[in-house]
């Protein structure tokens, strides 16, 4: 089952390489607006999705889609929660300010047909 969370990027750590058979994690934190308190999430990327993390930075808005993943260890049990989907709030559209203003009829370069036939 996968689950969302939108918040503010706080840190992202450097990828790190386990064992001899190269098993690859990274993770990340997100603040979450949760009432009085904020929330720091603590969320990883794994294998192939490390590189979702590439270009993220610090204090941008993101969307991340996670499953949670639990395991028992000596009797001591344990939850992960691994991303595999961040979309940065800044994706898409560009903003505002980033888009050229629209001109007026007078601006517009060439004659405009009202006569369209169809």
């Amino acid at each position: 089952m996968a689950y969302d969370l939108t918040g503010k990027v706080k840190l992202v750590k450097d990828a790190q390489t386990f064992g001899t058979n190269g098993f690859t994690k990274r993770e990340f934190v997100v603040t979450v607006e949760d009432g009085k308190y904020p929330q720091e999430i603590a969320l990883e990327c794994i294998q192939d999705k490390v590189s979702l993390l590439d270009g993220l930075k610090e204090g941008q808005i993101v969307t991340v889609t996670f499953d949670i993943r639990g395991r028992e260890y000596n009797g001591r049990y344990f939850n992960n929660l691994q991303a595999w989907r961040i979309k940065a709030e800044d994706d898409g559209a560009p903003a505002e300010e980033d888009r050229p203003p629209i001109p007026t009829d007078a601006e517009a370069p060439g004659e405009f047909d009202d006569d369209i036939p169809f």
